[in-house]
């Protein structure tokens, strides 16, 4: 099993941004965790999205991607309502997207991070799903980023690897063997992607922007080119299981403390009721 390593952000765009104060507080950052499946999925989930979710996830054409985001959504609007101390119905998102803050015609349809609104206004939460598994990550008043890449070593990433690394990244998995570079670059992919999730940029913010360290070293950001670069920052690797890779980032200049959720038992009033006598 893979242990969690935390890191803080390293490099100059980052010292530029004030190195020094980034052990200013030490105190750990809870954050929770929920890892669900698409086999999650049921129709009693449906009514726990609103109108806007209901229209975005039967405009998914494949069932598998509807199953993924409906878990998604509703684990999140579960976990909100419970944590905020009331009904799911209760918890409003709105999306926030800061790439388009800067661009002159941003895009007119709902797009963005999600963030809690209504009750639960205050809360920090991400999402993310690949394959099989489907990952929630809520904080309190801290804003966080989490990825799940399922490793696919059928897949080209020689082409994704000039997009997303930068070049020591790209010498450190081609030195590789050749059995643990997919595996090393949907390691980097969840790593970065995290962190651009954490600031709220998502992937217009570029993954090349982003150095991290290597895919089976302690994990730790070690430049980030970017205006939008965080004063502070923490990263840490999760356990997603075999054929997976996940990370989870938080804007947060102490140590991060995942605890891992039930998610059976949250979505347990929830599940398609079965009839007497059935098993």
């Amino acid at each position: 099993m893979r242990r969690p390593l935390a890191a803080t952000v390293r490099g100059a765009a980052w010292r530029a941004a004030g190195a020094g104060r980034q052990n200013e507080c030490v105190t750990a950052l809870t954050c929770r965790l929920w890892w669900a499946s698409p086999r999650d999925a049921s129709p009693a989930l449906l009514d726990l999205l609103d109108a806007g979710e209901r229209e975005r996830h039967a405009r998914l054409r494949l069932a598998a991607d509807r199953d993924r985001y409906l878990v998604a959504h509703a684990l999140a609007r579960l976990a909100l309502a419970r944590e905020a101390g009331c009904a799911p119905a209760e918890v409003a998102f709105t999306l926030h997207c800061r790439a388009c803050e800067r661009h002159p015609e941003p895009r007119p349809d709902p797009h963005g991070k999600p963030l809690p609104a209504g009750p639960a206004a205050g809360l920090e939460i991400s999402l993310s799903h690949s394959g099989d598994r489907v990952l929630l990550a809520l904080a309190h008043g801290v804003p966080v980023g989490a990825d799940v890449e399922r490793i696919a070593p059928d897949r080209d990433t020689a082409g994704l690897a000039d997009y997303c690394l930068r070049p020591r990244e790209r010498r450190d998995l081609d030195g590789l063997p050749p059995g643990q570079r997919a595996e090393g670059f949907f390691g980097y992919w969840a790593r970065k992607e995290a962190l651009l999730k954490a600031t709220g940029e998502g992937l217009s913010g570029g993954l090349g922007t982003v150095g991290v360290s290597g895919p089976y070293e302690r994990a730790e950001v070690v430049e980030w080119d970017s205006p939008a670069a965080p004063r502070h920052v923490r990263l840490t690797d999760l356990d997603a299981g075999p054929g997976y890779r996940a990370a989870l980032a938080a804007l947060w200049p102490g140590p991060i403390t995942p605890v891992v959720g039930d998610t059976a038992e949250l979505l347990a009033d929830h599940r398609p009721q079965t009839s007497p006598g059935r098993p």
